[in-house]
């Protein structure tokens, strides 16, 4: 039987550490996997996340060009180099990626043909002045050409290419639909490397009559205020928005040609173009692995500890699983000891007492000191069977709660006494002294009490070597609290065992404990205490004795 539960017990053990290293294996596998699902997901964020720098870094220009250069139209061709100053001025402060402006003061005419104009058929399209901002002093203006001067006006790309893209417009202008606003900004404007030239759109209602002036002189010969803007855009001017500072280390602008000379494998790099008059020019991000490396592992991190903790439940449940195979194997050690222990303690008696049946019933006649013999005999064991049971049924009864505290007022003195004659009596060699300090009675239940005494006695006696079978009982008050020390000079409790001794069906392997003991009379007596609200402790030191101490409330 015993090998079959040690073999159970070994079986359950090598199940339970062959799932921990199965689970730690899978762990560990798990953390590699995703420690390269971090890595191959921060490479692609490296290559992917360029787009929201950009994004965020020419959102300025986008604002620009969207809504502040549009802004030109309202002015409807009327505006002069005072306005336009001002007007630049603001643009050159809130974008500093404007350098300069050149401001176009232009009028088209029907006939004669402008001055130094593009003209065609009736239409003539030309500057009156010229004037440019920014720079190196941004709030003056300088004039590059005016209508007045002798000097010729040579037309450069800017005007020359919105000219011509103006008059190609309205030739084939269908002025039966309205034409709509991308339509409309697209053909008054050209963007080109760095450079962005705006013409003030129309009114529909002007667009009509130029293309009447395109087929034939109109009399009066009409003029019409045409103002054209110039920005010249400065790349590296561009504020860069470094969205995400923990994966890329360094942005900088450079010319879409840029190639570097260092290519280190120290490095990793990517580039993204930027867009409209920046088109000659790319974001080029770099990082050093190393400093990826960190990114990749504060995204590892949080999904390792999330493993860390799945993992440790995992763990704690296998050892509290363990750990609850572990405790029903003991009890179930316990009970089969106990049920062994307790079939002795009845076989014993009951075999006394069928012996001593048999010889009084083959006896022909009995003498009166075998009558007073046999009698004693099985008044003893009788009393023994008794005692077991009653101990059994009491110990089930309070676990149970099924009787209650009776409250008799003792004198402690007579009380003792009577403890050490019964015992004195029943052990001859038994030597049993006591001292009482402080009180002379109490309120407390005599036979809990008495069951009290009489199992710490028996305790002391059984677990005494022959020429030191001694007990020293000491009642004293203290603290308003009845405190009993039971003091013998017997083999002694372990260490090890002192957290086990109160335990139902617990025995400690000696030799005085090979037989007879259940294992109910130590927790028999944490149970009584406990149910008279009081606290039982012990010290102990093997050879040299035990002392237990018992601390019941005082009621008088």
């Amino acid at each position: 039987m015993g090998s079959e539960r040690n073999s159970g017990y070994r079986k359950n053990f090598s199940l339970i550490v062959t799932f921990i290293v199965l689970i730690s294996v899978l762990f560990v596998l798990s953390l590699f996997l995703a420690y390269n699902f971090s890595k191959k997901f921060i490479e692609n964020e490296f290559v992917s996340e360029k787009v929201k720098v950009l994004e965020e870094s020419i959102k300025p220009y986008n604002e620009f060009f969207q809504n502040k250069v549009p802004e030109i139209s309202y002015y409807n061709g009327y505006l002069d180099s005072a306005t336009a100053s001002k007007f630049v001025d603001t643009i050159i402060n809130t974008y500093p990626f404007v350098s300069k402006v050149v401001f176009y003061d232009s009028e088209i005419g029907n006939a004669p043909p402008i001055r130094d104009g593009l003209n065609t058929g009736h239409f003539s399209f030309g500057p009156k002045y010229i004037y440019q901002f920014g720079d190196l002093v941004p709030l003056d203006s300088v004039k590059l050409f005016s209508r007045d001067d002798t000097k010729k006006f040579s037309r450069g790309d800017d005007f020359n290419a919105l000219g011509i893209k103006l008059i190609s417009y309205i030739e084939s202008l269908d002025t039966t639909s309205v034409p709509t606003q991308d339509e409309l900004f697209t053909n008054f404007s050209i963007i080109r490397s760095n450079k962005i030239t705006y013409l003030n759109i129309p009114r529909l209602e002007d667009l009509k009559v130029y293309k009447q002036m395109l087929r034939q002189q109109l009399s009066p010969s009409p003029v019409y205020q045409q103002d054209m803007l110039s920005f010249h855009l400065d790349p590296y001017k561009l504020k860069i928005i470094n969205t995400r500072p923990l994966l890329y280390q360094n942005i900088r602008i450079e010319p879409l040609t840029y190639d570097p000379l260092n290519t280190s494998t120290e490095y990793v790099a990517t580039e993204i173009t930027l867009p409209g008059p920046f088109s000659d020019y790319k974001l080029y991000f770099i990082s050093a692995k190393s400093f990826v490396a960190q990114e990749i592992l504060s995204y590892f991190l949080p999904i390792a500890m999330v493993m860390l903790l799945f993992y440790s439940i995992l763990v704690l449940v296998t050892v509290l699983i363990y750990r609850n195979l572990n405790i029903n194997h003991k009890m179930f050690k316990l009970q089969y000891d106990f049920m062994n222990n307790l079939t002795h303690e009845f076989k014993t008696p009951v075999s006394v007492i069928k012996i001593a049946g048999n010889n009084i019933k083959s006896a022909n006649t009995l003498t009166e000191r075998e009558l007073k013999l046999y009698g004693k005999i099985l008044d003893e064991e009788a009393d023994k069977l008794n005692g077991l049971m009653n101990k059994l049924l009491a110990f089930t009864q309070i676990e149970n709660g099924a009787i209650q505290l009776n409250q008799d007022e003792i004198s402690i003195v007579d009380f003792i006494e009577s403890t050490v004659e019964s015992h004195t009596l029943k052990h001859p060699d038994f030597v049993v002294t006591y001292e009482v300090t402080g009180f002379t009675t109490f309120i407390t239940d005599p036979v809990l009490l008495g069951s009290l005494f009489d199992n710490l006695a028996e305790n002391a006696y059984k677990y005494s070597s022959p020429d030191h079978k001694r007990l020293h009982i000491v009642a004293r008050m203290i603290k308003g609290k009845v405190v009993f020390r039971f003091i013998d000079q017997g083999i002694g409790i372990p260490t090890p065992e002192i957290n086990n001794i109160f335990k139902k069906f617990y025995r400690i392997q000696n030799q005085y404990n090979q037989n007879g003991s259940v294992g109910l009379g130590l927790a028999f007596c944490k149970e009584l205490v406990n149910f008279m609200k009081g606290e039982i402790t012990v010290k102990s030191k093997v050879n040299k004795g035990t002392e237990f101490k018992i601390v019941l409330p005082y009621n008088n």
